[in-house]
């Protein structure tokens, strides 16, 4: 019987790379997205190291750009392969206002429209799967995000915790929404907080900026492996096979704060979403 297939974006560092490792390490082949050619063969050689030489392979994708999500799911989508795990794990942290190569502030950007594109486009290779199961990583930083339905591109007053508030938010909202869309199916969907874990997210790889802030801190951190532990738990565990638009922490189903349980908002974020990047239905 062939072995089972993942998926995990982000993967070449942090929390991303040990859960490929995880998954590797439970069996199954895992494509890595990752945006760096360079960086993505060193991680795919450490998860070739810890799990065998033909436990994962690297595929290129910028999260950033809807044409090359859209080429990258159009090559994926040829092979004819079911994707029995997705782990939407790639995350950007902008201290600056940027924007992505569709004119979209950077983290609403990557972090939900990319993703958002990204599994609409795998949807049917998930749904292949006989029990196909989506992993969104989001943050409990969600409790301090809104959707700027004026302004989702945060044109005005722009600040980080504002910018990754909202991204996270608007994560938790696309896997609940996404999850009712499937009812009925056997693929699930579900988001989680991983805790607050030691990656090199929100520091600068061109300056170097926030380095010494995570130096310093890093002793309050968890690892990217116990980081990982949760999505793991998620993408594998057959104890959450029927779960389906919750949220976790600590593998275990949390009670949503207001904003994240608002089933008009999460529906307006989705017409939002399908219009931004393009999509019909």
């Amino acid at each position: 019987m062939s072995r089972k297939l993942a998926m995990v974006t982000g993967a070449n560092s942090g929390m991303g790379l040990a859960t490929t490792i995880g998954l590797a390490k439970a069996g199954m082949r895992v494509v890595m997205v990752c945006r760096s050619e360079a960086r993505g063969k060193e991680a795919l050689a450490k998860v070739r190291d810890a799990a065998g030489g033909d436990a994962a392979e690297l595929m290129l994708c910028d999260l950033g750009s809807f044409a090359d999500i859209r080429r990258f799911a159009a090559e994926f989508n040829s092979r004819g392969d079911a994707l029995d795990v997705l782990v939407n794990n790639a995350g950007v942290v902008s201290l600056k206002r940027t924007l992505t190569k569709d004119g979209f502030e950077s983290m609403i950007g990557i972090n939900h429209l990319g993703h958002f594109l990204f599994t609409m486009l795998l949807l049917d290779r998930i749904k292949a799967a006989k029990q196909g199961r989506i992993v969104v990583v989001a943050s409990g930083a969600y409790k301090a995000g809104r959707l700027n339905f004026d302004d989702f591109n945060l044109t005005k007053g722009f600040n980080v915790a504002k910018g990754y508030g909202q991204s996270k938010l608007a994560n938790i909202l696309f896997a609940r929404s996404l999850a009712k869309r499937l009812a009925g199916t056997t693929t699930t969907v579900n988001s989680l907080h991983p805790g607050a874990v030691a990656t090199n997210i929100g520091v600068s790889r061109e300056t170097g900026f926030g380095k010494s802030v995570h130096v310093l801190l890093k002793p309050f951190f968890l690892t990217p492996e116990q980081g990982s532990e949760t999505a793991l738990h998620l993408a594998l565990s057959p104890e959450v096979k029927d779960a389906s638009g919750e949220y976790f922490y600590k593998k275990q189903a949390q009670a949503l704060a207001g904003k994240a349980a608002d089933d008009e908002s999460a529906e307006r974020l989705w017409k939002w979403s399908m219009e931004a990047v393009g999509l019909k239905g």
